[in-house]
């Protein structure tokens, strides 16, 4: 057992870093074994990582940006992080990037870069994008307040790089009424679940029958929606197939 109660956080993560990287040795591709190392809920507490690697296995060793709202650890500037640990392990040439809106910074590593801002401020997320070039991974694991999920989705979708994956956590929060879910009419599109099931049918919109309708941002450019136990994949691309019957 490593004894780190002598030195220095920034010291300590270094040793800490250099354990994990000799423990997950040849064990990159395991997900689950990456999650627990890393100590994150997205296995055991939640079973994300399945659908995490089914989805993201084609990323693996591809140059990419990956952007993840919430860092966790609350205020505590020295907790959280692990999910970034997780995604940097998991991805071998990615650059990490997290937000939180408490200071992360002391968490920075490696390829994992942090900025401090909230997951609901336009600008804050629209040059982080830009400075970055645009992302091909977004993962929201932020406030899980279905308002926040949503204005989220809608200013940083239209950043995510065509081919690339949006993904929402804990989307169990549309029926709890402390995130603004609503588990008398869940399909509502203010909750999480009623808003994002509404683009499946824009997924069909050659199929209208009004010759008059006009696809919108959504409609022309999600290409599928994949739906999981407080999961949510969305693909971007061009949703440009013409109807076989109109």
């Amino acid at each position: 057992m490593l004894n780190f109660s002598n030195i220095s956080f920034k010291r300590r993560r270094k040793l800490i870093r250099l354990y994990n990287r000799v423990r997950t040795f040849g064990k990159t591709n395991d997900l689950n074994f990456l999650a627990t190392t890393f100590k994150t809920d997205k296995w055991g507490k939640h079973f994300y990582t399945p659908h995490y690697y089914f989805h993201f296995k084609r990323f693996k060793s591809k140059k990419i940006k990956v952007l993840e709202i919430g860092i966790g650890g609350y205020e505590d500037p020295q907790q959280g992080g692990g999910s970034l640990r997780m995604w940097e392990r998991f991805f071998d040439r990615a650059e990490i990037h997290g937000i939180d809106i408490y200071d992360k910074t002391q968490l920075e590593e490696g390829r994992i870069k942090i900025k401090t801002g909230s997951q609901v401020d336009q600008a804050f997320l629209e040059s982080l994008s830009d400075s970055v070039g645009g992302f091909e991974i977004i993962i929201d694991d932020g406030s899980h307040i279905n308002e926040h999920i949503i204005k989220s989705f809608e200013i940083l979708f239209p950043k995510l790089k065509d081919g690339g994956i949006y993904v929402i956590e804990d989307v169990q929060t549309s029926y709890w009424p402390e995130y603004g879910g609503n588990p008398e009419n869940p399909d509502n599109f203010t909750t999480a679940v009623g808003y994002f099931k509404k683009f499946i049918h824009g997924l069909n919109h050659a199929e209208f029958p009004d010759s008059k309708y006009e696809p919108n941002y959504f409609d022309k450019k999600i290409t599928s929606i994949h739906f999981y136990h407080n999961l949510i994949f969305i693909y971007k691309g061009d949703n440009n197939e013409g109807s076989n019957v109109i």
